[in-house]
Protein backbone atom coordinates (compact mmCIF):
# COMPACT_ATOMS: atom_id res chain seq x y z
CA UNK A 1 0.00 0.00 0.00
CA UNK A 2 1.38 3.47 -0.90
CA UNK A 3 2.13 5.34 1.76
CA UNK A 4 0.02 8.75 1.72
CA UNK A 5 1.87 10.58 4.38
CA UNK A 6 3.70 13.38 2.79
CA UNK A 7 7.46 13.93 3.28
CA UNK A 8 9.60 16.59 4.13
CA UNK A 9 12.22 16.92 1.72
CA UNK A 10 15.82 19.06 0.91
CA UNK A 11 17.12 19.89 -2.36
CA UNK A 12 20.58 21.10 -2.42
CA UNK A 13 22.09 22.80 -5.39
CA UNK A 14 19.47 25.17 -6.87
CA UNK A 15 19.87 25.47 -11.12
CA UNK A 16 17.70 24.09 -13.18
CA UNK A 17 17.36 20.22 -12.15
CA UNK A 18 16.99 21.71 -8.54
CA UNK A 19 14.33 24.71 -9.15
CA UNK A 20 12.50 21.76 -11.02
CA UNK A 21 12.71 19.18 -8.20
CA UNK A 22 11.65 21.54 -5.76
CA UNK A 23 8.57 22.79 -7.51
CA UNK A 24 7.30 19.21 -8.64
CA UNK A 25 8.15 18.30 -5.19
CA UNK A 26 6.06 20.92 -3.52
CA UNK A 27 3.50 20.59 -6.09
CA UNK A 28 2.88 17.13 -5.31
CA UNK A 29 2.17 18.51 -1.31
CA UNK A 30 5.53 17.94 0.28
CA UNK A 31 7.03 20.43 2.48
CA UNK A 32 9.97 21.15 0.16
CA UNK A 33 13.27 23.26 1.22
CA UNK A 34 15.83 24.23 -1.08
CA UNK A 35 19.63 24.68 -0.31
CA UNK A 36 22.24 26.57 -2.01
CA UNK A 37 25.53 28.17 -2.03
CA UNK A 38 24.97 31.19 -3.62
CA UNK A 39 23.07 33.75 -1.96
CA UNK A 40 22.12 35.66 -4.87
CA UNK A 41 20.24 32.66 -6.27
CA UNK A 42 18.68 31.59 -2.95
CA UNK A 43 17.67 35.69 -2.54
CA UNK A 44 15.96 35.67 -6.11
CA UNK A 45 14.36 32.50 -5.29
CA UNK A 46 12.59 33.95 -2.44
CA UNK A 47 11.65 36.57 -4.78
CA UNK A 48 9.65 33.68 -6.60
CA UNK A 49 12.42 33.87 -9.89
CA UNK A 50 14.12 30.53 -10.79
CA UNK A 51 17.95 31.42 -12.03
CA UNK A 52 16.87 30.00 -15.67
CA UNK A 53 14.12 30.39 -17.91
CA UNK A 54 11.62 26.97 -17.73
CA UNK A 55 7.94 27.21 -19.08
CA UNK A 56 5.70 27.49 -15.62
CA UNK A 57 8.61 27.22 -13.19
CA UNK A 58 8.55 30.75 -11.45
CA UNK A 59 4.78 30.09 -11.51
CA UNK A 60 4.60 26.73 -9.21
CA UNK A 61 7.45 27.97 -7.16
CA UNK A 62 5.17 31.21 -6.32
CA UNK A 63 2.30 28.60 -5.97
CA UNK A 64 4.82 26.98 -3.72
CA UNK A 65 5.79 29.59 -1.26
CA UNK A 66 2.06 30.97 -1.38
CA UNK A 67 0.80 27.63 0.29
CA UNK A 68 3.85 27.63 2.75
CA UNK A 69 4.96 24.07 1.67
CA UNK A 70 8.47 25.67 -0.24
CA UNK A 71 11.13 27.89 1.42
CA UNK A 72 14.83 29.12 0.20
CA UNK A 73 17.43 28.91 2.25
CA UNK A 74 21.46 29.44 2.60
CA UNK A 75 21.59 27.78 5.90
CA UNK A 76 22.84 24.00 6.02
CA UNK A 77 20.50 23.74 8.79
CA UNK A 78 17.48 24.22 6.80
CA UNK A 79 18.22 20.91 5.89
CA UNK A 80 18.01 18.87 9.32
CA UNK A 81 14.26 17.62 9.28
CA UNK A 82 14.49 16.37 6.03
CA UNK A 83 13.41 12.72 5.56
CA UNK A 84 15.17 12.92 1.90
CA UNK A 85 17.76 15.12 0.77
CA UNK A 86 17.86 15.42 -3.22
CA UNK A 87 21.47 16.24 -4.45
CA UNK A 88 20.33 18.52 -7.41
CA UNK A 89 23.55 20.11 -9.20
CA UNK A 90 24.51 20.39 -12.22
CA UNK A 91 27.67 17.91 -12.65
CA UNK A 92 29.99 20.97 -14.19
CA UNK A 93 32.25 19.80 -17.43
CA UNK A 94 35.63 21.41 -18.68
CA UNK A 95 36.03 22.00 -22.12
CA UNK A 96 36.40 18.13 -23.08
CA UNK A 97 33.33 17.38 -21.24
CA UNK A 98 35.42 15.68 -18.94
CA UNK A 99 33.38 15.53 -15.17
CA UNK A 100 33.91 17.50 -12.08
CA UNK A 101 32.58 16.41 -8.99
CA UNK A 102 34.04 18.84 -6.90
CA UNK A 103 30.67 20.49 -5.74
CA UNK A 104 28.99 16.86 -6.05
CA UNK A 105 31.78 15.86 -3.15
CA UNK A 106 31.45 19.10 -1.10
CA UNK A 107 27.73 19.15 -0.83
CA UNK A 108 27.56 15.89 0.28
CA UNK A 109 30.49 16.21 3.05
CA UNK A 110 28.39 19.52 3.90
CA UNK A 111 25.09 17.49 4.22
CA UNK A 112 26.29 14.50 6.10
CA UNK A 113 26.93 16.65 8.60
CA UNK A 114 23.43 17.87 9.22
CA UNK A 115 20.99 15.33 8.10
CA UNK A 116 19.30 13.29 10.88
CA UNK A 117 19.47 9.54 11.35
CA UNK A 118 17.52 7.13 8.63
CA UNK A 119 17.54 10.31 6.02
CA UNK A 120 18.27 9.57 2.39
CA UNK A 121 20.54 11.16 0.24
CA UNK A 122 19.29 10.46 -3.17
CA UNK A 123 21.97 11.70 -6.03
CA UNK A 124 19.97 13.34 -8.97
CA UNK A 125 22.66 14.81 -10.50
CA UNK A 126 25.14 13.37 -13.32
CA UNK A 127 27.12 10.67 -11.45
CA UNK A 128 30.49 8.58 -13.26
CA UNK A 129 29.88 5.53 -12.66
CA UNK A 130 31.27 4.66 -8.87
CA UNK A 131 31.14 7.84 -7.22
CA UNK A 132 28.07 7.02 -5.96
CA UNK A 133 29.44 4.31 -4.20
CA UNK A 134 32.11 6.30 -3.05
CA UNK A 135 30.43 9.06 -1.47
CA UNK A 136 28.04 6.59 0.40
CA UNK A 137 31.29 5.03 1.83
CA UNK A 138 32.10 8.27 3.12
CA UNK A 139 28.65 9.64 4.52
CA UNK A 140 28.25 5.83 6.23
CA UNK A 141 32.17 6.04 7.64
CA UNK A 142 30.67 9.50 9.78
CA UNK A 143 27.21 8.18 10.42
CA UNK A 144 26.14 4.68 9.67
CA UNK A 145 22.36 5.46 10.12
CA UNK A 146 22.56 7.38 6.96
CA UNK A 147 21.92 5.98 3.52
CA UNK A 148 22.46 6.76 -0.70
CA UNK A 149 20.61 6.14 -3.56
CA UNK A 150 20.89 7.13 -7.39
CA UNK A 151 18.21 8.48 -9.18
CA UNK A 152 18.93 10.52 -12.83
CA UNK A 153 16.85 12.73 -13.89
CA UNK A 154 15.62 12.20 -17.09
CA UNK A 155 14.33 15.70 -18.05
CA UNK A 156 13.63 17.88 -21.44
CA UNK A 157 14.39 21.35 -21.19
CA UNK A 158 11.08 23.24 -21.84
CA UNK A 159 8.76 20.79 -20.40
CA UNK A 160 11.01 19.84 -17.43
CA UNK A 161 8.30 19.50 -14.76
CA UNK A 162 5.52 17.38 -16.69
CA UNK A 163 8.51 15.20 -17.41
CA UNK A 164 9.30 15.11 -13.98
CA UNK A 165 6.20 14.12 -13.04
CA UNK A 166 5.26 12.01 -15.84
CA UNK A 167 8.56 9.77 -16.36
CA UNK A 168 7.34 6.75 -17.82
CA UNK A 169 9.86 4.91 -15.43
CA UNK A 170 12.00 5.95 -12.35
CA UNK A 171 15.45 4.50 -12.26
CA UNK A 172 16.55 3.59 -9.03
CA UNK A 173 19.98 2.66 -7.71
CA UNK A 174 20.79 1.84 -3.58
CA UNK A 175 23.25 0.01 -2.14
CA UNK A 176 20.54 -1.82 0.95
CA UNK A 177 17.06 -2.85 0.92
CA UNK A 178 16.22 -0.19 3.79
CA UNK A 179 16.99 2.18 1.10
CA UNK A 180 15.48 0.72 -1.17
CA UNK A 181 11.80 0.45 0.44
CA UNK A 182 12.09 4.32 1.44
CA UNK A 183 12.84 5.92 -2.01
CA UNK A 184 10.60 3.29 -3.19
CA UNK A 185 7.62 4.98 -0.78
CA UNK A 186 8.77 8.48 -2.08
CA UNK A 187 8.61 7.33 -5.35
CA UNK A 188 5.36 6.11 -5.42
CA UNK A 189 4.01 9.50 -5.08
CA UNK A 190 4.89 9.86 -9.37
CA UNK A 191 2.82 7.35 -11.30
CA UNK A 192 5.80 5.34 -13.03
CA UNK A 193 7.06 1.82 -13.03
CA UNK A 194 10.26 1.60 -10.51
CA UNK A 195 13.28 -0.14 -11.58
CA UNK A 196 15.37 -0.50 -8.91
CA UNK A 197 19.03 -2.15 -9.20
CA UNK A 198 22.64 -1.62 -7.84
CA UNK A 199 24.31 2.19 -7.67
CA UNK A 200 26.61 1.11 -10.23
CA UNK A 201 24.14 0.25 -12.66
CA UNK A 202 22.03 3.03 -12.53
CA UNK A 203 25.06 5.07 -13.11
CA UNK A 204 25.58 3.05 -16.08
CA UNK A 205 22.27 3.05 -17.37
CA UNK A 206 22.60 7.20 -17.60
CA UNK A 207 25.80 6.76 -18.97
CA UNK A 208 23.97 4.45 -21.59
CA UNK A 209 20.95 5.98 -22.53
CA UNK A 210 23.14 9.12 -23.19
CA UNK A 211 25.45 7.82 -25.35
CA UNK A 212 22.76 5.79 -27.14
CA UNK A 213 21.22 9.30 -28.07
CA UNK A 214 24.70 10.62 -28.85
CA UNK A 215 25.08 7.64 -31.25
CA UNK A 216 21.96 8.19 -33.24
CA UNK A 217 22.58 12.13 -33.18
CA UNK A 218 25.91 11.72 -35.08
CA UNK A 219 24.16 8.60 -37.35
CA UNK A 220 21.45 10.53 -38.39
CA UNK A 221 23.94 13.94 -39.33
CA UNK A 222 26.37 11.35 -41.22
CA UNK A 223 23.28 9.71 -43.19
CA UNK A 224 21.90 13.28 -43.89
CA UNK A 225 25.72 14.27 -45.63
CA UNK A 226 25.02 11.03 -47.72
CA UNK A 227 21.58 11.69 -48.54
CA UNK A 228 23.16 14.97 -49.80
CA UNK A 229 25.50 13.11 -52.11
CA UNK A 230 23.03 10.97 -53.17
CA UNK A 231 20.35 12.50 -54.13
CA UNK A 232 18.14 11.17 -51.44
CA UNK A 233 16.25 12.97 -48.65
CA UNK A 234 16.40 12.62 -45.61
CA UNK A 235 12.60 13.75 -44.66
CA UNK A 236 11.88 10.43 -46.49
CA UNK A 237 14.40 8.22 -45.24
CA UNK A 238 13.95 8.90 -41.79
CA UNK A 239 10.03 7.66 -41.58
CA UNK A 240 11.08 4.77 -43.95
CA UNK A 241 13.62 3.76 -40.79
CA UNK A 242 11.09 4.27 -38.42
CA UNK A 243 8.93 1.98 -40.00
CA UNK A 244 11.29 -0.91 -38.87
CA UNK A 245 9.34 -1.95 -35.30
CA UNK A 246 13.43 -2.67 -34.26
CA UNK A 247 13.93 1.20 -34.43
CA UNK A 248 10.35 2.49 -33.82
CA UNK A 249 8.95 6.37 -34.26
CA UNK A 250 10.26 7.90 -31.30
CA UNK A 251 14.45 7.24 -32.47
CA UNK A 252 16.50 9.96 -32.22
CA UNK A 253 16.80 10.37 -35.79
CA UNK A 254 16.91 14.41 -36.60
CA UNK A 255 20.12 15.80 -38.53
CA UNK A 256 21.26 18.84 -37.28
CA UNK A 257 24.73 20.91 -36.08
CA UNK A 258 25.30 18.18 -33.54
CA UNK A 259 24.44 18.11 -29.38
CA UNK A 260 25.56 20.61 -26.85
CA UNK A 261 24.95 21.40 -24.02
CA UNK A 262 27.29 19.22 -22.16
CA UNK A 263 25.14 16.45 -20.83
CA UNK A 264 25.53 13.83 -23.74
CA UNK A 265 29.32 14.56 -23.86
CA UNK A 266 29.77 14.43 -20.35
CA UNK A 267 29.10 10.44 -20.46
CA UNK A 268 30.34 9.61 -23.47
CA UNK A 269 34.02 11.32 -21.29
CA UNK A 270 33.09 9.24 -19.02
CA UNK A 271 33.07 5.84 -20.66
CA UNK A 272 35.87 6.59 -22.90
CA UNK A 273 37.95 7.47 -19.63
CA UNK A 274 36.72 4.06 -17.90
CA UNK A 275 37.92 2.35 -20.93
CA UNK A 276 40.86 3.85 -21.07
CA UNK A 277 41.68 3.66 -17.87
CA UNK A 278 41.12 0.12 -17.80
CA UNK A 279 42.98 -0.87 -20.86
CA UNK A 280 39.85 -1.88 -22.64
CA UNK A 281 38.58 -2.55 -26.52
CA UNK A 282 35.30 -0.09 -26.12
CA UNK A 283 36.50 2.81 -28.25
CA UNK A 284 33.47 3.91 -29.61
CA UNK A 285 32.29 5.93 -27.02
CA UNK A 286 35.38 8.40 -27.56
CA UNK A 287 34.87 7.73 -31.72
CA UNK A 288 31.01 9.45 -31.14
CA UNK A 289 32.26 12.02 -28.67
CA UNK A 290 35.27 12.91 -31.66
CA UNK A 291 32.84 12.82 -34.73
CA UNK A 292 30.08 15.61 -33.13
CA UNK A 293 33.01 17.83 -32.20
CA UNK A 294 33.62 17.53 -35.73
CA UNK A 295 30.28 18.29 -36.99
CA UNK A 296 30.14 22.44 -36.28
CA UNK A 297 32.88 22.39 -38.64
CA UNK A 298 31.21 20.59 -41.17
CA UNK A 299 28.29 23.42 -40.70
CA UNK A 300 31.07 26.13 -41.41
CA UNK A 301 32.47 24.45 -44.03
CA UNK A 302 28.80 24.24 -45.47
CA UNK A 303 28.26 27.59 -45.05
CA UNK A 304 31.34 28.74 -46.61
CA UNK A 305 30.72 26.61 -49.68
CA UNK A 306 27.21 28.12 -49.92
CA UNK A 307 28.18 31.71 -49.64
CA UNK A 308 32.05 31.26 -51.91
CA UNK A 309 33.28 32.57 -49.01
CA UNK A 310 33.29 33.62 -45.26
CA UNK A 311 35.25 36.45 -45.43
CA UNK A 312 33.44 40.08 -45.35
CA UNK A 313 30.26 38.33 -45.66
CA UNK A 314 26.79 39.68 -43.27
CA UNK A 315 25.53 36.79 -41.26
CA UNK A 316 22.44 36.38 -39.54
CA UNK A 317 22.09 33.80 -36.76
CA UNK A 318 18.91 33.04 -35.48
CA UNK A 319 19.22 31.09 -31.76
CA UNK A 320 21.61 31.27 -29.70
CA UNK A 321 20.71 28.70 -26.97
CA UNK A 322 21.50 25.19 -27.42
CA UNK A 323 17.85 23.72 -27.72
CA UNK A 324 14.65 26.03 -27.60
CA UNK A 325 13.11 26.32 -24.07
CA UNK A 326 16.11 27.67 -21.89
CA UNK A 327 17.93 31.02 -21.65
CA UNK A 328 21.10 28.78 -21.25
CA UNK A 329 24.22 29.54 -23.68
CA UNK A 330 26.26 27.40 -21.63
CA UNK A 331 27.88 24.92 -24.17
CA UNK A 332 25.63 26.03 -26.50
CA UNK A 333 26.92 24.91 -30.26
CA UNK A 334 24.99 27.69 -32.00
CA UNK A 335 27.58 29.88 -29.61
CA UNK A 336 30.38 27.98 -30.77
CA UNK A 337 29.69 28.40 -34.40
CA UNK A 338 29.34 31.90 -34.50
CA UNK A 339 32.69 32.46 -32.89
CA UNK A 340 33.90 30.12 -35.40
CA UNK A 341 32.11 32.06 -38.00
CA UNK A 342 33.93 35.36 -36.23
CA UNK A 343 37.14 33.68 -36.50
CA UNK A 344 36.66 33.23 -40.28
CA UNK A 345 36.16 36.68 -40.76
CA UNK A 346 32.45 37.33 -40.69
CA UNK A 347 30.41 39.65 -39.53
CA UNK A 348 27.85 38.07 -37.43
CA UNK A 349 24.20 39.57 -36.09
CA UNK A 350 22.26 37.20 -34.01
CA UNK A 351 18.80 37.30 -32.32
CA UNK A 352 17.43 34.79 -29.69
CA UNK A 353 14.04 35.28 -27.99
CA UNK A 354 15.12 33.48 -24.77
CA UNK A 355 19.37 33.94 -24.43
CA UNK A 356 20.68 35.19 -21.38
CA UNK A 357 23.13 37.43 -22.92
CA UNK A 358 25.00 38.17 -19.61
CA UNK A 359 26.34 34.71 -19.86
CA UNK A 360 28.76 36.01 -22.86
CA UNK A 361 32.16 36.74 -22.04
CA UNK A 362 32.96 40.68 -22.82
CA UNK A 363 35.45 40.00 -25.26
CA UNK A 364 32.57 38.29 -27.36
CA UNK A 365 31.71 41.28 -30.02
CA UNK A 366 28.51 39.92 -31.69
CA UNK A 367 25.80 42.11 -32.93
CA UNK A 368 22.58 41.12 -30.63
CA UNK A 369 19.48 42.36 -32.42
CA UNK A 370 16.32 43.00 -30.18
CA UNK A 371 14.01 41.22 -33.13
CA UNK A 372 14.20 39.24 -36.26
CA UNK A 373 14.26 42.18 -38.53
CA UNK A 374 17.31 43.93 -36.95
CA UNK A 375 19.22 40.20 -37.74
CA UNK A 376 17.83 40.38 -41.47
CA UNK A 377 18.55 44.06 -42.53
CA UNK A 378 21.43 43.83 -44.82
CA UNK A 379 22.60 40.55 -44.40
CA UNK A 380 23.74 37.97 -47.20
CA UNK A 381 22.43 34.80 -45.16
CA UNK A 382 20.30 33.71 -42.86
CA UNK A 383 21.22 30.88 -40.77
CA UNK A 384 18.79 29.14 -38.36
CA UNK A 385 20.53 27.06 -35.10
CA UNK A 386 17.99 26.92 -33.07
CA UNK A 387 14.63 25.73 -33.72
CA UNK A 388 12.30 28.46 -31.45
CA UNK A 389 9.15 28.71 -32.67
CA UNK A 390 8.77 32.44 -33.30
CA UNK A 391 10.79 31.50 -36.30
CA UNK A 392 8.29 29.11 -37.31
CA UNK A 393 5.04 31.59 -37.05
CA UNK A 394 7.20 34.51 -38.35
CA UNK A 395 5.41 36.09 -41.39
CA UNK A 396 8.73 35.99 -44.30
CA UNK A 397 6.66 37.58 -46.76
CA UNK A 398 8.99 39.94 -48.64
CA UNK A 399 12.20 39.60 -46.78
CA UNK A 400 14.17 37.96 -49.34
CA UNK A 401 13.64 41.51 -50.68
CA UNK A 402 14.84 43.24 -47.83
CA UNK A 403 18.13 41.04 -47.65
CA UNK A 404 21.21 41.85 -49.41
CA UNK A 405 21.12 37.88 -49.93
CA UNK A 406 18.40 35.42 -50.28
CA UNK A 407 20.35 32.76 -48.84
CA UNK A 408 18.72 31.06 -45.73
CA UNK A 409 20.14 27.70 -43.81
CA UNK A 410 17.66 25.63 -41.66
CA UNK A 411 20.36 23.50 -40.07
CA UNK A 412 17.29 21.86 -38.15
CA UNK A 413 14.80 21.34 -41.17
CA UNK A 414 12.62 22.75 -38.85
CA UNK A 415 10.73 25.60 -41.78
CA UNK A 416 8.80 24.30 -44.95
CA UNK A 417 11.10 23.91 -47.72
CA UNK A 418 8.56 24.84 -50.21
CA UNK A 419 7.35 27.60 -48.84
CA UNK A 420 10.13 29.46 -48.24
CA UNK A 421 11.32 28.92 -52.08
CA UNK A 422 8.42 30.17 -53.13
CA UNK A 423 8.65 33.76 -50.79
CA UNK A 424 11.97 33.68 -52.93
CA UNK A 425 14.71 32.79 -50.44
CA UNK A 426 17.75 30.33 -52.26
CA UNK A 427 16.63 28.01 -49.20
CA UNK A 428 19.40 25.69 -48.04
CA UNK A 429 19.06 22.71 -45.47
CA UNK A 430 20.02 19.10 -43.98
CA UNK A 431 19.94 15.80 -46.01
CA UNK A 432 18.15 16.87 -48.89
Amino acid sequence: MVNEMKKTIGVIGLWHLGCVLCASWSRLGNRVVGFDYDGHRIEGLNGGKAPIYEPELDEVIQDGMKKGNLAFSRDLKSLEACDFVFLSYDTPVGDDDASDTSILEQAVDDAKGVMKDHAVLIVSSQSPVGLCGSLRSKMRDENPRLDLAYSPENLRLGEAIECYLNPGRIILGTASEAAKEKCVDLFSQIKADILSMNLESAEMVKHGINSFLAMSIVFANHLADMCEMSGARIDDVVPGMKSDPRIGQKAYLAPGIGFSGGTLGRDLKVLEERNHGGDGDARLFGLIHSLNKERKVTIVRRIEKILGGIEGRNIGLLGLTYKPGTSTLRRSLPLEIAKSLMGSGANVNLFDPKADYSELASSDEFKIAGNIEEVLMSADALILLTEWDEFRTYDWQGIPEKMAGRVFLDTKNFLNEDEMVGLGFEFYSLGR
